[in-house]
């Protein structure tokens, strides 16, 4: 009669058991960090792995360590070759998880074991260097219990203890020991946010310094949390929640770019109309200097760690790049004018067109400004007349238009303009700035979120990467720069109810949705709930909040020395 996997784990010698189990908890341990490391690592890491099952369910002698010390310099070097160095974030993460596959493969001791343990310890932590969401979390605990177990199995020399026995006494010992954790979680002082350790590289999703056709719709498709508002006094209608990202002038007939923040910090001409809008914001790592707040701020808001400046085209930006997960409150003004006050030097930027790029919608743009209707018209007459055309000429408004410029690289807005009027929202933006420009009035990209989800959850309205957005802004005399969203002509629902666009849903949630649509709404209400709650009592968790609650125990005036 065939033994079940059971039966025949229970027979192998005790060793060779728990050595599986530790086999099993390390792949568990290093599974989340497969999208981080290099191709050769993960196919390494797994080739020593079941290279270790194998000679444990075998009982064969191990490797000698002539093999491991190639198999180590060989590592190094790939590691070497792959980052250009040995220091740092990336690499020591890859060397830590070669090396701890390493160990396994000289298992021969219990002091060996115990390096095992310590270096599964120390990978558990690396983690939370890329990601510091509940299921990362929830992950590592369950790593953190079977190193634990693993543990207490090196301590039983007698006999075949069972693994539930060890597990039960591994779980309870964290559980002694939880209390304290969470005291020094709630006291130890904090010199930073939680896990604030910079991320390298080029940010994978979200709001960017540059623009070019397509980009945003890349970044719309993703539904992630940007971040999330908590309004005071009142809360804005959707048409007016325009949360403003980069401001991009520079347009080489490509890509669109901001104008560099040392030409950007003239005079800040802000003018304000009405009660100001307060708000708290738990802004999402953006990786970017640019905090993408509710248009328009008049004052700065307060950031830790961060020093907030103000550029003259309304972005307010930090010192240096946000690597981590931001909480402050801000005052905004939705009713407002800025930029009444530009000089004519101060606009060329504004104006410039590449030559030689789109001259199709140049000229279109010439013949309606030689319009008689149009001859002595104002910027606003203008501006009318170009969403006039984008509601009534058949535009589409798609996630998906395309490619455009593939056939001619330096006609890219002619073809969406003219021919195939297929875009999102840069498609619309873009093509709205060149024609105002072309008719002499200057004009400008503005990038950022629009809109947020319908209803609050846990009190935070959430505004999604999905949210993401660009509209135009094009310059009066005498008032300003005034907003103009061509996407509102082609589909108002975008704007005026916040309904986004977005791609087809998964397997599992259009099933759910598919069975209920409610469910799958209370679904993400109740896992979005959970996770605000996390980022704000423990990612969020500030020495201002410290301090507070030291002053709930009788502290008049309490500081880090108290702590």
């Amino acid at each position: 009669m065939e033994l079940s996997v059971l039966q025949r784990l229970h027979r192998l010698p005790r060793e060779a058991r728990d050595t599986l189990f530790l086999l099993a908890v390390i792949a568990w341990t290093v599974l989340p960090h497969l999208s981080h490391l290099p191709m050769w690592c993960v196919a390494l890491t797994t080739v020593m792995l079941v290279w270790r099952t194998q000679l444990a369910v075998a009982n064969a002698p191990l490797p000698s360590r002539w093999w491991l010390g190639a198999l180590l310099v060989v590592s190094a070097g790939l590691t070497l070759w792959t980052f250009r160095t040995l220091l740092g974030k990336e690499p020591g993460v890859t060397m830590a998880v070669v090396l701890m596959a390493l160990k396994t493969l000289e298992l021969r001791a219990r002091r060996d074991a115990f390096v095992v343990f310590f270096l599964g310890f120390f990978i558990i932590l690396t983690h939370f260097l890329y990601s510091q969401s509940l299921l990362v979390a929830a992950a590592m605990l369950v790593s953190v219990w079977g190193l634990l177990t693993a543990l207490v199995l090196a301590h039983m020399p007698v006999g075949q203890p069972a693994l539930r026995h060890a597990a039960t006494l591994a779980l309870r010992t964290a559980i002694f020991g939880a209390p304290i954790m969470a005291l020094l979680f709630v006291l130890f002082p904090r010199i930073g946010p939680l896990w604030g350790v910079p991320t390298d590289g080029p940010p994978t999703t979200g709001l960017s310094n540059s623009m070019h056709m397509g980009s945003v719709a890349e970044i719309a498709q993703d539904d992630s949390v940007a971040m999330r508002v908590r309004f005071f006094n009142r809360v804005p209608p959707p048409e007016a929640m325009y949360f403003r990202g980069p401001v991009l002038t520079n347009f080489d007939g490509h890509e669109w770019r901001a104008v560099p923040t040392s030409r950007a910090m003239r005079r800040f001409d802000l003018h304000t109309r009405g009660e100001a809008v307060r708000y708290e914001m738990t802004l999402e790592p953006q990786r970017l200097v640019v905090l993408p707040l509710l248009e328009a701020v008049a004052t700065p808001p307060s950031v830790d760690g961060y020093r907030v400046m103000a550029r003259d085209d309304l972005q307010w930006i930090t010192d240096r790049p946000v690597f981590e997960r931001l909480r402050f409150e801000a005052q905004s003004h939705i009713d407002f004018r800025s930029g009444g006050s530009a000089t004519p030097a101060s606009l060329d930027e504004a104006l410039e067109l590449p030559p030689d790029y789109n001259p199709r919608t140049i000229d279109w743009a010439s013949r309606l400004r030689r319009d008689p209707r149009y001859a002595r018209a104002d910027a606003r007459a203008l501006a009318q007349a170009v969403m006039t055309h984008i509601r009534f000429a058949g535009y589409s408004y798609t996630l998906a238009p395309g490619a455009y410029g593939d056939v001619n690289p330096n006609g890219a807005i002619d073809e969406f303009w003219l021919d195939r009027k297929l875009g999102f929202c840069e498609h619309f933006a873009a093509a709205f700035v060149v024609v105002m420009r072309a008719m002499g009035v200057p004009a400008r990209v503005v990038t950022g979120y629009q809109g947020t989800d319908p209803l609050p959850v846990d009190g935070y309205y959430i505004v999604r990467q999905s949210s993401a957005h660009a509209w135009a802004e094009y310059w009066q005399p005498g008032i300003g720069w005034t907003r103009a969203d061509p996407t509102a002509a082609v589909a108002p629902d975008r704007v005026l109810r916040s309904r986004n666009l977005a791609r087809p849903p998964g397997l599992v949630v259009g099933a759910i949705g598919s069975m209920s649509p409610a469910l799958l709404g209370q679904i993400r209400d109740a896992w979005e709930t959970v996770n605000n709650r996390w980022n704000q009592w423990v990612l969020n968790y500030s020495r201002g909040q410290q301090l507070d609650l030291l002053k709930t125990f009788g502290f008049s005036s309490p500081s880090w020395e108290d702590l």
